[in-house]
């Protein structure tokens, strides 16, 4: 018998998060939660949503698993507060990890981790509590990631890492092997990170310019 389920959100990481525990895990969803100020819908996903402040009254945190599905807002410090809010409400906060996912390492993975479709954690690799491993991602042996982490898609990040908690790593990112990065950093999309990033930096790739040439004047194309 499947465990019931509360997912904490009522936006599009919520819907996939439903999504992907209804199709292939051991928990069933059974409601949706959200701050008082943002529930404006009694329903979501044909489930009931009901405010976080009335949550542990009609789903139990003795009965109910949780599961906090909010994207990187504010440097991942939303899902952080709310995280640590429901682990104080005494719920079981579960992760979901991709049957689809290369998983090589041996490691414990945290708490309301989830990770998505193709990617590959290499041996010894370390998941703190709260990351989200959107798919594609290569997480190359001994590197760690640190609590409330968001790694976006087609991240390559080579061995011996350590990434620091609350950061961002954008689309396409690639992160040398040995090196570390300071917690609340944000790598952008694209970005190649070569040496250590302080706490707080923020690295971006330069976005590629419009050509002076427009595409009808290309010969070959």
């Amino acid at each position: 018998m499947k465990k019931p389920l509360v997912i904490f959100g009522v936006g599009e990481q919520a819907e996939l998060a439903h999504f992907y525990f209804a199709r292939d895990s051991p928990f069933e969803v059974v409601a949706f939660t959200a701050d008082p100020d943002y529930v404006t819908q009694d329903v979501f996903c044909g489930l009931p949503v009901r405010p976080f402040d009335q949550v542990t009254a009609m789903y139990p945190s003795t009965s109910h698993a949780f599961f906090v599905a909010v994207g990187y807002s504010g440097l991942n410090q939303n899902r952080r507060r709310i995280f640590l809010e429901a682990r104080n409400l005494g719920y079981q906060l579960v992760s979901y990890v991709s049957p689809r996912a290369t998983v090589l390492t041996d490691s414990t993975i945290g708490e309301n981790c989830l990770i998505l479709e193709d990617n590959t954690l290499q041996p010894f690799v370390q998941i703190g509590h709260n990351v989200t491993l959107w798919s594609g991602n290569h997480i190359g042996h001994h590197s760690v990631i640190r609590d409330h982490c968001f790694i976006a898609s087609h991240v390559v990040i080579s061995g011996g890492v350590d990434v620091g908690e609350c950061c961002f790593i954008g689309v396409n990112a690639t992160v040398r092997d040995h090196v570390r990065i300071g917690e609340n950093c944000v790598i952008g999309a694209g970005a190649l990170l070569l040496a250590d990033a302080d706490p707080g930096g923020v690295y971006m790739a330069r976005a590629s310019e419009r050509s002076r040439v427009p595409s009808h004047r290309l010969k070959k194309i």
